[in-house]
Order: structure tokens, then C-alpha cells, then sequence
């Protein structure tokens, strides 16, 4: 078994890398977010009910919502996030929910909308484990400057397959990843985020352009 060590902070850096590990932080809002939805989901959905006598358990639905949006909204009536998805289901076995053609999206304290969709999104009851597959990509947009803050550009994660740990606040994927931010782009066979240590691990083979800041 290969060990990884975690990624130091070179002595030195700049504004723009400092901007740029912050930005990471980018994948467990997005995630805790979702998480919300599809624990709000599992809590106020009806419950079948349980039937008398010992049954063997299958891994069945017992129900399903179609075309459906489950929005959260703050003490001002302003929307806050939102999930939606085509079909979304209920597995009573491993209290997981299932959502097909998910879309979800935030608002962040500074305002900016941070969207993730994917084909196929994978809940756990309490929503501590989110899963997306399937052309899973999640953007956040820009923020133009602010008075004593750099402004940001557009963040966008791309993969087959991404895995949030919220509660441990941990991203990762075995899977190829692309991250993209604003100009810059990097790619990677696998992927390891960790927030409570700032450490981010990029294995395999491990691609990046840097293009150059344009001056106005």
C-alpha cells in the first residue's frame, strides 16, 4: 500500500495561492449543502407503513417522488438553496435516498450561487455521505471585486464520480477529476481533499496550466 504525503504550502506564497487553497473549500459547501436537501428529504417524507410478521428484507423503494424541488429559504423568505431531481428514492433497508438527474444549488454569505448537478446522486440518511455519478460537475460563480478583497474567478470541479464526507468535512474521487478556475485548469487520476487539515492530494497523473493574469 502507497503512502501520500499531505502538500505543504511552499514559504513564500503569494495572494493568488493563498486565494487559490481557500477556493478550495468550494466542494463541502457545495456538498454540506446538498446534504441539507437530501436530509430534509429523508425527515418529511411519508413513511410506509410497517407491516406485522417477519419479512425478508429487500433492497425496494417503498416510495418515490417524481419532478420534484425541495427549496429552503431564510427568515427574510430569500431563497437559500435548493435540490431537485427527476426521480428520487427511498430505500427503507439502508435509509438511503436515491435521485436521478440531480440539480442543486446555494447561496453563499457573499451572495454567489454554487451549483452541482450530476446524473445520479446518492444520499445516506443522515446526510453525512453524498455521492454524485455521472458527469458530476459543480461551478460557483465569480466575485467581481470587493473593496480590500481580491476578486475571484468562476470554480468548477468536473468528474464521473465524487464522494463528500460532511460531517468529517473530507472530498474525494478514485476516479479522474478536472478543476478548473478561471483560466487555470488541473487534472488528476485521483483526488483526496481534506478541510479540517487543508491538505489537498492530486495523484496519479497530475496536469496543470497556469495562464498568465492579463493586465487592465
Amino acid at each position: 500500500m502507497s503512502t501520500h504525503r499531505p502538500l505543504r504550502r511552499p514559504q513564500g506564497a503569494g495572494l493568488r495561492q493563498r486565494t487559490e487553497r481557500l477556493s478550495l473549500y468550494l466542494p463541502i459547501m457545495v456538498m454540506g449543502a446538498l446534504a441539507l436537501g437530501s436530509w430534509w428529504l429523508v425527515r418529511n417524507a411519508p413513511r410506509a407503513p410497517s407491516a406485522t410478521g417477519a419479512q425478508a428484507v429487500r433492497h425496494d423503494p417503498d416510495y418515490f417522488m417524481r419532478d420534484f424541488s425541495v427549496r429552503n429559504f431564510d427568515a427574510a423568505g430569500r431563497l437559500k438553496n435548493e435540490v431537485r431531481g427527476t426521480v428520487m428514492r427511498h430505500y427503507p433497508d439502508t435509509e438511503t435516498l436515491e435521485i436521478d438527474q440531480v440539480r442543486m444549488r446555494a447561496q453563499g454569505q457573499d451572495g454567489r450561487w454554487t451549483v452541482a448537478t450530476a446524473k445520479r446522486a446518492l444520499s445516506n440518511a443522515d446526510g453525512s455521505e453524498v455521492q454524485l455519478f455521472g458527469n458530476a460537475v459543480v461551478t460557483r460563480e465569480p466575485l467581481p471585486p470587493q473593496p480590500g478583497q481580491p476578486s475571484q474567478p468562476r470554480m468548477e470541479f468536473r468528474g464521473d464520480f465524487l464522494h463528500a464526507f460532511t460531517q468529517t468535512e473530507r472530498v474525494r474521487s478514485n476516479q479522474p477529476v478536472t478543476l478548473i478556475r478561471g483560466a487555470d485548469r488541473f487534472t488528476a487520476d485521483a483526488m483526496e481533499y481534506d478541510n479540517v487539515e487543508q491538505v489537498l492530494q492530486m495523484r496519479g497523473r497530475v496536469h496543470g496550466v497556469l495562464m498568465p493574469k492579463t493586465e487592465r
